[in-house]
């Protein structure tokens, strides 16, 4: 598929998306919001029985891939989740075939229901994972520290690079042909985020709610900065890096 099929279909589902009721689009963000927290379970859990850490490669290392199952459930399930949507909504902005209006309607009403969706898969977690012993309150608190114990601006920063990946990930999704491409596709992109601990705004969530409710460690303040800094960073490095340079190149030749 060439640069200008990947552009026009990126597009097309922008468009689309922007034009669906606003109900469908809070349910399928909802959805994904509930979907994306099985990643941040799962490491949870492996931290929980693993004799390693962070800093260990081997855990390390199976921690981002494990990191990476929420983003599979969400991405292949096309449910809508706000960090593919800061490139895929902000390119027909740019092409001219859809409003900063819409863009607004269709970030919010997306992210309101990820968050949602997230804070739901947390209480269930809460409510039902300690009594199957697979599990453990540290574990929670150990992956939110890991996010919320550094300085504002490298929560921003990283959250422009997570949000970059991010809009690369939509990018290259769109470009891939098969099932089985998208997965290693997602893979890989989305491991890398997990693998560096970059703050994504909703995967973040969830494990920074889970540190907010079972560990001490972590206080509302905490959650609120993190959650603001990793969206803004998101915002940025989708919109700047993916979505307006991609389609600058494309429109002018690029191929």
């Amino acid at each position: 598929m060439t640069s200008q099929n990947v552009l026009a279909s990126l597009i097309e589902s922008g468009v689309h998306e922007m034009n669906r009721e606003w109900s469908g689009l809070a349910l399928s963000g909802f959805s994904a919001g509930l979907d994306i927290g099985f990643g941040p379970l799962m490491m949870a859990v492996i931290l929980t029985l693993s004799d390693g850490g962070y800093g260990d490669l081997g855990t390390e290392l199976l921690l981002a891939s494990v990191y990476s199952i929420g983003f599979m459930f969400v991405i292949l399930g096309r449910s809508e989740l706000f960090t593919e949507h800061t490139t895929l909504a902000v390119i027909p902005v740019l092409d001219g075939q859809a409003s900063a209006q819409q863009l607004s309607r269709l970030w919010g009403v997306v992210y309101v229901g990820n968050i949602v969706g997230g804070f739901i898969f947390t209480l269930l977690v809460v409510v039902l994972m300690p009594g199957l012993g697979v599990v453990s309150p540290e574990a929670f608190g150990t992956i939110a520290n890991k996010l919320v114990s550094h300085e504002p601006e490298w929560l921003f920063v990283g959250g422009v690079f997570a949000g970059w990946l991010m809009g690369l990930l939509a990018w290259l999704i769109t470009a891939a042909q098969e099932t089985t491409s998208r997965l290693i596709i997602v893979l890989i992109v989305t491991g890398t985020i997990g693998l560096l601990h970059l703050p994504h705004s909703i995967a973040g969530n969830v494990e920074v709610l889970f540190g907010l409710i079972m560990s001490t460690s972590v206080t509302p303040l905490d959650y609120l900065v993190f959650l603001a800094l990793a969206t803004v960073g998101n915002a940025v490095g989708g919109a700047v890096f993916v979505a307006l340079l991609k389609y600058g190149h494309v429109v002018r030749g690029g191929n």
